[in-house]
């Protein structure tokens, strides 16, 4: 039984192995795009809801129509610029750390401290940039992958790896649905399986692959935004999961494009 349980992961390895040489060119890059998603999605939306953006800090805070101009426009030029550099791959630490200024002034400007869900869904954003910048750390090294660097023996880039991996675990349990239907379940606990899989580095690659799949084909099903008339609330909302459940897929696609990192439990097997 555990032969065969063997030879099933062996052959998917096999597969995941042949998928990720021949998408070598095009699956960094598309792991960057997937990442900050939400953070273009957002800036955009920044341009288009202007005034209502403007009105809410506004009238939350007290402040004065400058200091909520000024929010917004540092949001909405922050964002944008960000991503520009990440795609670009021009002074990607610098766009890193704008990107984490933009986490920490969202996570104050809209009181997101109190809402525990919102909180580790921003955590799980500083976590997929944290990756973003493991990956820049040892630019021009090349790998099996195009423009992505090797592991070598770069301990803050083997923290940041390991740094990532956890907080991309707590926008994982912000998207399951506690709906107690034998299919809803059934998601539940495998998805689970593979984050924690993925968290410790165990058959990394292999599990992220998986989990991109999975959440690829779920986040197409349940948030179809596209599909809800402008002017009801939910079409914002479901925009809202669409974009943030393609950054932790982004973030899955830069693990797999870069492994798990030194603390991993991958490995370490290659020490046994």
């Amino acid at each position: 039984m555990a032969t065969a349980q063997n030879e099933i992961v062996s052959q998917a390895e096999d597969v995941a192995d042949q998928i990720l040489r021949r998408s070598k060119t095009v699956l960094p890059h598309l792991a960057r795009l997937c990442l900050i998603s939400t953070f273009l999605e957002d800036g955009i939306r920044m341009w288009f809801q202007w005034s209502e953006q403007s009105d809410y800090i506004q009238q939350t805070w007290n402040c004065g129509w400058f200091l909520a101009f000024m929010f917004v426009v540092t949001n909405f030029v922050g964002q944008l610029v960000g991503c520009v550099m990440v795609l670009s791959r021009k002074q990607v630490p610098a766009a890193c750390g704008l990107l984490f200024f933009i986490i920490a002034l969202q996570t104050i400007g809209y009181s997101i401290l109190w809402d525990l869900k919102f909180l580790m869904r921003n955590l799980a954003l500083c976590g997929g940039v944290i990756l973003l910048l493991a990956e820049s750390r040892t630019e021009g090294k090349q790998t099996l992958f195009a423009g992505v660097p090797s592991m070598g023996q770069n301990k803050p880039k083997t923290y940041m790896q390991l740094s990532g991996r956890l907080l991309l675990v707590l926008m994982f349990m912000t998207l399951l649905r506690f709906q107690f239907t034998p299919l809803q379940v059934i998601q539940n606990v495998v998805g689970s399986m593979l984050i924690i899989l993925v968290a410790i580095g165990f058959k990394t690659k292999l599990c992220a692959l998986v989990l991109v799949m999975w959440l690829t084909i779920l986040n197409f099903y349940f948030n179809a935004w596209w599909n809800i008339p402008e002017y009801r609330p939910m079409r914002d909302f479901l925009k809202y999961d669409f974009f943030q459940t393609f950054s932790v897929v982004g973030g899955l696609l830069l693990i797999v494009a870069l492994g798990p990192g030194g603390v991993s439990v991958d490995e370490h097997k290659k020490d046994w």
